[in-house]
């Protein structure tokens, strides 16, 4: 399955690039264990980033901020089969698991509930 690894990223971080990288980090931190299960991970911030910086993005927020980093993920979740929710609030991440709920998706909240892929 290709899933989408959604979690907090820039909430709680009041901006603070370094805690947003440290957030990153963490949904990181579950990729390689979901591809040796044999999936493909994939988180929207590693599309959405190159895009924020050609596109000239200064800061989080501002106008290119807002047009590319939230919907990434919804066009992510077009092409994905499931979506691996990690704990912490996240406005964005639950906007993820309502948009993969409407489309029929699967929902797993640690990553020992994620199937080995056949």
């Amino acid at each position: 399955m290709l899933i989408l690894i959604a979690g907090p990223y820039r909430s709680g971080t009041n901006d603070d690039t370094q805690l947003m990288e440290q957030n990153l980090r963490k949904l990181e931190s579950v990729a390689l264990p979901l591809f040796r299960k044999g999936h493909i991970p994939m988180i929207g911030e590693w599309v959405a980033l190159p895009l924020l910086r050609l596109a000239g993005s200064m800061k989080p927020g501002d106008d290119a901020y807002e047009e590319i980093l939230y919907p990434v993920a919804g066009r992510l979740l077009t092409k994905c089969d499931a979506v691996l929710r990690l704990e912490g609030a996240s406005k964005g991440a639950d906007e993820d698991v309502r948009i993969a709920k409407e489309k029929g998706l699967k929902i797993y909240y640690h990553i020992e509930d994620v199937p080995d892929a056949e």
